[in-house]
């Protein structure tokens, strides 16, 4: 992974002074809440509904032991022994008193860390596939044009108070692990002819006009890139619409003068500046390159991984639903599932941090990866090694065997925390997966993506589940509307509304409802919830989670 520079560090000491002297002032009065509060979101330091929030970046996902162990330190020292991973690779916490601020992110910058454009109106954390670097089908690891995009981003003089915020995925496999189509600018490495490139895709973003990105080049050159999302970026800046902030992402400026338009005005802005891309960021990326040298893979027996295998049914179920193919023979991507039944998604204790940090030094060559679906990877770990990892994870209450499963659920903070929120997104993911752990029916469900949002910001992705869920206030009390058949995935698509909300109270009867639906519809087991939903239509899923109004229906055609 990248290894810090003199001039990174000094860069993030004379920051962390920097706002080290805004907070004093702050605290004693200098400063009012309006004065402070741009100083504080361009250090990614949130007033919630309780206190205040700091949001820390974990670019492209990627961490070392040492920085989760650090993560750790400063859940317990300055929070309340918890951090809570976001669905753009971020950690926050929810609980720093205003003073302490500053220390813990001279505490980060021990451990090459930052909450550096984490907010406001610029390009945020530049997130990746979270098995890069490790999966079978990959064509290249995205995570040095990740950590390329992130220089070139950081602090860039043009692009601090663009009209929106601004966001950015990089993918390096055909399969979309890294949601990039619903992303302000979404790149794939792709080859043609021998040589590496990328396709190019703008105007995705969900929140309240929620659209799918267009292509706008099929393939650009490695060396041309730089300059492209400079082109991007610029035209988005002068274009973007700042009357309306509702209507000033990407999306909207696309939408309003179409990828044709676009197109013609990107062009015309690289060739103003491409002359000024003198090779300066190849090299860049030449050196950033060797910071994400493969690790050197071992050889060992599978003897105890197939015994473990065969003889162990926990082990077994974990196996099937937690592990990934690795490219490396012999290896696993093992995915910690941060979703036990009734557990806050996402959130994970300091202790379960220095555990999962043990278990990357132990068994995984020190690396971890956050993922957008708000789990913890270890993305390298020899099969030979994953019985004893297993019983370790047991322990630490981190063995859920339901990656992708139903109560894999993908759920922003809501109203628990959020100032932003209309309703509550937690309690509502918890009760589902306790419901269905229950009944003991997720493994035979299987995959099946539920996400919830506590507003219309869809900070929960709902727009892109199988199953969307999405909190509403209607006149004091809470609703819940319900969307069908969205794909985060390289099939990426929009959920259909299936029509009124339902309360609180009936939701969780509901989402049964249509998940045993769905198990009498299917064809065969094999047969997944969104092949059905692609095979039938909302018709046959509505009618199961509105049994009133289909008896009523069809009484009326009777």
């Amino acid at each position: 992974m990248y290894s810090y520079t003199e001039f990174d560090d000094k860069f993030l000491a004379e920051r962390n002074a920097q706002f080290r002297a805004q907070v004093e002032r702050r605290i004693d009065g200098s400063l009012t809440e309006d004065e402070f509060k741009p100083l504080r979101l361009m250090n990614g330091l949130y007033l919630q509904l309780h206190a205040y929030m700091l949001r820390v970046a974990i670019p492209y996902g990627t961490l070392n032991s040492a920085q989760m162990d650090k993560l750790a330190f400063i859940a317990e020292k300055w929070d309340k022994g918890y951090g809570h991973f976001t669905t753009r690779q971020n950690i926050q916490y929810n609980w720093p008193e205003l003073r302490d601020v500053p220390d813990m992110l001279d505490a980060l910058a021990e451990v090459n860390l930052h909450a550096i454009q984490t907010s406001g109106n610029t390009i945020r954390n530049v997130t990746a596939d979270h098995f890069a670097g490790a999966a079978a089908d990959e064509v290249a690891d995205p995570r040095p044009v990740a950590e390329l995009i992130r220089q070139w981003s950081t602090d860039h003089p043009e692009f601090q108070f663009l009209p929106r915020k601004f966001k950015v995925a990089v993918t390096g496999a055909a399969a979309d692990r890294a949601v990039i189509k619903a992303h302000d600018i979404g790149l794939r490495i792709v080859e043609r002819d021998g040589e590496q490139g990328f396709e190019v895709i703008v105007g995705g973003g969900l929140g309240r006009t929620p659209m799918i990105g267009k292509v706008l080049y099929d393939f650009v050159s490695a060396d041309d890139l730089l300059p492209t999302l400079e082109a991007i970026v610029s035209v988005y800046n002068v274009l973007g619409r700042r009357d309306n902030k509702y209507k000033a992402r990407i999306k909207i400026t696309v939408h309003e003068n179409g990828i044709d338009d676009i197109r013609a005005r990107v062009d015309a802005q690289y060739a103003l500046i491409r002359s000024q891309f003198t090779g300066v960021d190849q090299q860049a990326l030449s050196r950033i390159e060797s910071d994400f040298a493969a690790p050197e893979f071992k050889t060992a027996s599978l003897a105890a991984y197939e015994s473990a295998y065969t003889n162990d049914p926990v082990f077994r179920a974990w196996a099937d639903t937690n592990l990934a193919e690795h490219r490396a023979p012999g290896y696993a991507i093992v995915s910690i599932s941060l979703k036990a039944h009734g557990a806050t998604p996402g959130d994970a204790t300091a202790d379960q941090m220095r555990v999962m940090a043990d278990l990357a030094r132990r068994f995984g060559h020190d690396e971890l990866r956050i993922s957008h679906e708000q789990n913890v990877i270890l993305p390298h770990v020899h099969r030979s090694d994953l019985p004893e990892l297993h019983a370790a994870l047991k322990e630490a209450k981190l063995a859920t065997a339901n990656i992708g499963l139903i109560s894999d659920i993908i759920a922003c903070p809501g109203m628990d925390y959020c100032a932003l929120a209309t309703a509550r997104s937690i309690p509502i993911a918890q009760e589902i997966a306790t419901r269905f752990d229950e009944l003991k029916l997720e493994h035979d469900v299987g995959p099946l993506k539920i996400k919830i949002s506590g507003c219309i910001n869809a900070c929960g992705h709902h727009h892109v589940g199988h199953i969307g869920i999405l909190g509403l206030d209607r006149a004091g009390v809470e609703n819940y509307q319900i969307t069908l058949g969205g794909d985060g995935t390289e099939d990426a698509s929009l959920g259909t509304r299936t029509g009124p909300g339902f309360s609180a109270e009936e939701i969780i009867p509901a989402i049964e409802r249509l998940v045993l639906g769905y198990l009498d519809l299917r064809n065969d087991p094999g047969e997944t919830f969104l092949q059905a939903y692609r095979r039938l239509g909302l018709a046959p899923f509505k009618s199961a989670l509105y049994p009133e109004t289909a008896s009523k229906d069809q009484a009326n055609a009777a």
